[in-house]
């Protein structure tokens, strides 16, 4: 290195920085390195000496993210990685080093995506402290070390995904892909507590299939069940993202509309009827439902199901394939 291009107070700044490392590397060196950890993904140590803004650290943090060592530059400094945090994680990773600087938490830690050299993002996990001060206080110094965590918060997230996953099978009927009667239950119930106090309306539809025995006679019970996925999807093709939709067992089924009084939840119960009739009008074994719409008047949730089950039986009394 030419050091005849620095002026005397940037030569000073510069061999006060190395006397700081070098005392820092002495002392970790007696003291078993208290910043050191025994985890996967260690990256080595990096040191910060604020004045001159000059970084030190191990390769690996730079070339893990898909550098050469050619391209450290000749003097790195704090913003070579800064630079590279991903907007999300920037400002975040900025105050937690300010709250330290200032003295509000004694370590220096967070975890932030960093982009590699192709634009991809790592997940680094970074802790540090300050380990010398000016003699009115002012932090020189900081000594931190740096881990890889790619691979555990890829595992974390998968494992958020199957849980996801799983709370979501969980939820749904396993032949139709909608709800399933207990979540079915849970969503009116979670819909009658603020609807009651702000007085607006919901309205309950229970359908059920009309003589669905003669399907799994006649066709098999392979038919009757995609008769069953048949029905389900008539039933999400007229429902809002607000509405809930659920299987309330065997060929009963049942849509829950808040914000929906009976004239408009009726009209929807009738457009349901009308296209699966429709659906299966030309077929051997044809194939229709009856339905009873409720709007519900601050009942218990099982009292709310029970007055549309008899407006379903009006139906079928009145000779199946209505809306009651």
């Amino acid at each position: 290195m030419d050091y005849t291009k620095f002026e005397k107070a940037t030569l000073i700044q510069m061999l006060e920085n190395q006397e700081m490392l070098n005392r820092q590397l002495l002392k970790e060196s007696e003291e078993e390195a208290t910043l050191d950890f025994a985890w996967a993904g260690n990256l080595g140590k990096w040191y910060w000496h604020i004045p001159t803004n000059a970084l030190t650290f191990n390769p690996k943090k730079l070339t893990t993210l898909g550098y050469d060592k050619t391209d450290i530059p000749e003097h790195p400094t704090y913003q070579l990685f800064t630079d590279k945090l991903h907007p999300d994680d920037h400002d975040t990773v900025m105050e937690a080093m300010r709250e330290h600087l200032r003295g509000d938490v004694s370590v220096y830690e967070t975890v932030y995506r960093i982009q590699t050299k192709s634009g991809d993002y790592k997940w680094y996990h970074d802790r540090g402290k300050i380990t010398e001060y000016s003699k009115s206080g002012k932090p020189l110094f900081l000594a931190g070390i740096v881990f890889d965590i790619t691979k555990q918060r890829e595992m974390e997230e998968e494992l958020k995904r199957k849980n996801r996953l799983l709370s979501e099978m969980n939820r749904k009927d396993g032949l139709t892909g909608i709800l399933n009667h207990e979540h079915l239950i849970k969503g009116l119930e979670d819909f009658i507590k603020p609807h009651s106090k702000q007085g607006l309306p919901i309205s309950i539809v229970i359908f059920d299939l009309d003589d669905f025995k003669n399907t799994n006679d006649q066709l098999g019970h392979v038919e009757g069940d995609r008769r069953l996925q048949a029905v389900a999807g008539i039933l999400n093709a007229n429902s809002r993202e607000s509405d809930i939709v659920g299987r309330y067992g065997g060929e009963e089924f049942m849509m829950i509309f808040p914000n929906t009084d009976y004239d408009n939840a009726f009209r929807v119960a009738s457009r349901v009827k009308d296209q699966l009739e429709a659906r299966f009008k030309s077929e051997d074994v044809p194939l229709t439902l009856s339905g009873g719409v409720y709007q519900y008047q601050g009942e218990t949730v099982n009292q709310a199901i029970h007055k549309a089950d008899m407006k379903l039986y009006e139906a079928k009394k009145k000779g199946k394939n209505q809306i009651a």
